[in-house]
């Protein structure tokens, strides 16, 4: 399915006005995100690898025509430019598993004033939603303590495409795979599985409903927590004792500390060593208290409130004008002030941690590593993301964390954020200029 209408009708109907009054200069807009979610203390990229591919094979097939034919609201000559559109602008981005912070640029597309509007929901679409995703992910990372994750959301995330993002975005984050096997085939990433609740119950008891398993799968991990946890560990236990091979068990469900803790020794008591497996309901506020009381795990099953983000189910990223052919632009609403210009971020690290990020003008030379890179220059692919290399960058820029923002709760310390001499004095002066 050809995804090009996947905007808002305005962008549309503005790109209209755009080609009629001849006003499509060369325009560069930038996406931002304006502020941190609730407890969030760092946000991290991604999505650019969807936005590079829709962006370099972005175009209106004839159904999308005649569609928009449909709609009596725009002229065949528009619509014959619609039809033969190909963006030929340049695209930069701050690359997947990258950390960034509020107000820094980390899409910019400077491009005719048509083209890059047209783009702007479906960016904001992507990005945004897979940000969200991959910004819960490395909080669960962090919590996890080293212990490994696995996402277990498709059943409660948002459609199938959500799906196939969080299994994704969470593969990049860290996550050691997915239960998704549609995205293990389509990413190429390692697939889990356990058992439902329902394969238990399907037999005359536990214990027949584990050996019949058994039959199939060697070194299985079996679910133990849908009748008593205990009682199920001790079935578990016989199986061992009669020379079954059996990886872990999975507890879904109770008091996680208590049980794990039984659970373990119960194994310990007599001589097996099995992984401990937990799921239910976890995200990194959950991880972070249980172990913090002791609970034992060897891996986490995590899904809903992961593949939903649902302390903070949205960014606020927006996709504003900041510059064009008649210089730079600027908007000064209320609580909405806009940095103008073309812009890049430079991160400066002591001893190889974070210590601040300074936000300038593209053109200025300034200390610090520039986060942004450009992906696509006059309509061509510089540059596709590879799954396994933004898994492996983001491990590295997970390391560059400072400990302080390394909670679950806001920080009391802000990560330092500065804007350079040269744009804030241009932010000030078009601000003055457009209250007079």
């Amino acid at each position: 399915m050809n995804i090009s209408l996947l905007t808002d009708l305005y962008e549309i109907t503005m790109a209209y006005s755009y080609f009629k009054s001849n006003r499509n200069e060369i325009s560069t807009f930038e996406l931002f995100i304006r502020n941190l979610p609730k407890n969030r203390n760092f946000l991290v990229s991604a999505g650019i690898d969807d936005i590079i591919k829709i962006i370099s094979e972005f175009h209106f097939t004839d159904d999308d025509i005649k569609y928009l034919k449909s709609l009596k609201l725009f002229s065949d000559d528009f619509l014959d430019y619609l039809k033969n559109f190909k963006f030929k602008g340049d695209v930069w981005a701050i690359p997947s598993g990258q950390i960034y912070f509020p107000n820094e640029p980390v899409i910019r597309i400077t491009a005719d004033r048509i083209s890059a509007q047209l783009l702007e929901t479906i960016i904001l679409n992507q990005f945004n939603f897979q940000s969200m995703i991959a910004s819960k992910c490395a909080r669960i990372i962090i919590s996890s303590r080293g212990i490994p994750c696995i996402d277990f959301s498709p059943r409660r995330d948002h459609g199938i495409d959500s799906a196939l993002k969080v299994a994704k975005v969470s593969y990049i984050c860290n996550f050691i795979g997915t239960s998704n096997v549609l995205a293990g085939k389509i990413f190429n990433i390692p697939v889990y599985g356990t058992m439902a609740h329902s394969y238990i119950m399907s037999f005359s008891d536990e214990e027949t409903a584990f050996r019949e398993f058994l039959k199939y799968f060697e070194e299985p991990v079996l679910l133990i927590d849908t009748y008593d946890t205990i009682e199920g560990a001790k079935k578990v236990i016989k199986l061992l004792k009669e020379g079954y091979k059996i990886k872990g068990v999975r507890i879904d469900s109770g008091d996680l500390v208590e049980l794990s803790k039984k659970v373990k020794q119960i194994f310990k008591n007599e001589g097996f060593d099995i992984k401990i497996f937990l799921s239910g309901d976890l995200d990194e506020y959950v991880i972070d208290e249980i172990l913090s009381k002791g609970a034992i795990a060897d891996a986490f099953g995590v899904g809903t409130k992961m593949g939903t983000s649902s302390d903070a189910p949205y960014l606020n990223g927006v996709y504003k004008l900041v510059e064009d052919e008649y210089g730079f632009k600027i908007k000064t609403s209320p609580g909405k002030i806009t940095l103008p210009g073309k812009k890049q971020v430079y991160r400066i690290y002591k001893n190889g941690i974070m210590e601040k990020d300074i936000i300038a003008l593209e053109d200025e030379k300034c200390e610090g590593i520039p986060l942004l890179k450009k992906y696509i220059e006059n309509g061509n692919v510089l540059e596709y993301e590879d799954i396994e290399n933004s898994r492996k960058f983001f491990k590295e820029n997970l390391s560059t964390l400072p400990d302080y923002l390394k909670t679950t709760r806001k920080s009391e310390i802000d990560y330092p954020i500065e804007v350079s001499d040269k744009l804030l004095k241009i932010k000030q002066e078009l601000i003055l200029h457009n209250h007079l």
